[in-house]
């Protein structure tokens, strides 16, 4: 591991109903936005984290793709993937109620797809108007 690069505490179950990109998604976002990875943190590789994992690279691709594109990730070229600086706290807070709902749901036993439906009706809700 070069500097900055923390060893990730990081299990996929592969029984689990849960695909594995979104495993991975999960707990690299909660690993963000509880501070275990600070920002300027910087990631595996892809193709390193694949191997770590026993995943197929797409698979990490796919985790580190939704995640730079939610602002958690910033891939800076072939200098690796960071976690991102100016996160905001309203960010940060709605990351962590997030977090808290998704274990919620899971803990329920509520499918992703409807836990997803559920808070698109709260927003439509909320919307002005």
């Amino acid at each position: 591991m070069t500097r900055g690069e923390r060893a990730l505490l990081i299990s996929v179950d592969a029984g689990s109903s849960v695909p594995p990109y979104e495993q991975l998604r999960g707990q690299l976002a909660e690993m963000i936005g509880d501070g275990r990875l600070p920002v300027g943190t910087r990631l595996p590789t892809v193709r390193q984290l694949a191997a770590d994992l026993n995943l197929a690279a797409n698979t990490v691709a796919r985790a580190y793709r939704e995640l730079e594109s939610a602002g958690l990730l910033q891939t800076r070229g072939r200098h690796g993937t960071f976690v991102a600086p100016g996160r905001d706290d309203a960010m940060d807070r709605l990351h962590r109620v997030a977090t808290d709902y998704a274990a919620e749901a899971r803990r329920l036993g509520v499918p992703p797809a409807a836990a997803l439906a559920l808070v698109r009706a709260a927003l439509d809700a909320t919307r002005p108007g």
